[in-house]
């Protein structure tokens, strides 16, 4: 090149490159078709579980009948066990679907250790502290009574658990079995409660092992199970 060159030519090299093709029909379909995504509301969320939640299991409690012992047992011990019920099903619940202010994920690890936690005091103070009056079952009938109380536990746990794993489906730790089971603890506390306005069973190991364990197996079921749903979830859309 020489200094001759007229400056034309010395421009050519950078000139910017041209325009881009125009966007094709289909494309433009595809963008009009989009919308905005709502938000999450936490709280609103939370309220919703927790109504859907004890309206279930009001409803199954009024299918059924209140234990035929209710007006016998100290009243200390009741309402300090529906309160103990209540929050096992309140705490881990609003903890695994209300995050922390200015962020997206909820609190997991304090609502699994929670539920824990919780699991464990309903296990212990139900074989250790059972009063009685003398309308109480001091004996279970049968492995059918057994069933029954875990299978009606379970019923009273699943309507808040998937609530909940719809609530939170967008903010859900990738594979976390111990959110899922969070989750399923809180539901299996509201079970317990259900079960302790219900079974007019004094027997300690009936109470603490099969209600109790209600939390224990609806957190193992719902770590089994919401994980995949979830991720059938995202899938299908």
């Amino acid at each position: 090149m020489s200094l001759s060159t007229p400056p034309n030519e010395l421009l050519e090299g950078v000139m910017p490159p041209p325009p881009p093709p125009e966007l094709g029909a289909l494309l433009d379909a595809e963008l009009a078709r989009l919308t905005a995504v709502s938000p999450r509301r936490p709280w609103r969320d939370a309220l919703l579980i927790l109504g859907g939640g004890l309206a279930v299991a009001g409803g199954l409690l009024a299918m059924m009948r209140v234990r035929r012992d209710l007006l016998e047992l100290p009243t200390s011990w009741l309402l300090a066990m529906s309160l103990a019920w209540l929050l096992g099903f309140l705490v881990p619940a609003y903890l695994a679907v209300v995050p922390p202010r200015g962020q997206v994920i909820a609190r997991w690890r304090a609502s699994a250790i929670s539920a824990g936690v919780s699991a464990v005091l309903f296990i212990v103070s139900g074989l250790m502290i059972q009063p009685s009056g003398p309308s109480s079952m001091p004996r279970v009938g049968g492995v059918f009574h057994q069933h029954a109380c875990l299978e009606l536990g379970l019923a009273a746990a699943l309507v808040p658990v998937l609530l909940a794993a719809i609530a939170v489906r967008g903010a859900f730790p990738v594979g976390s079995r111990w959110a899922a089971a969070a989750l399923g603890a809180a539901g299996g506390a509201l079970g317990g409660l259900l079960l302790h306005f219900h079974c007019a069973v004094s027997d300690p190991w009936h109470v603490g092992v099969v209600h109790g364990g209600v939390v224990v197996v609806a957190a193992l079921l719902s770590a089994l199970v919401v994980p995949r749903a979830i991720d059938a979830m995202f899938r299908q859309q």
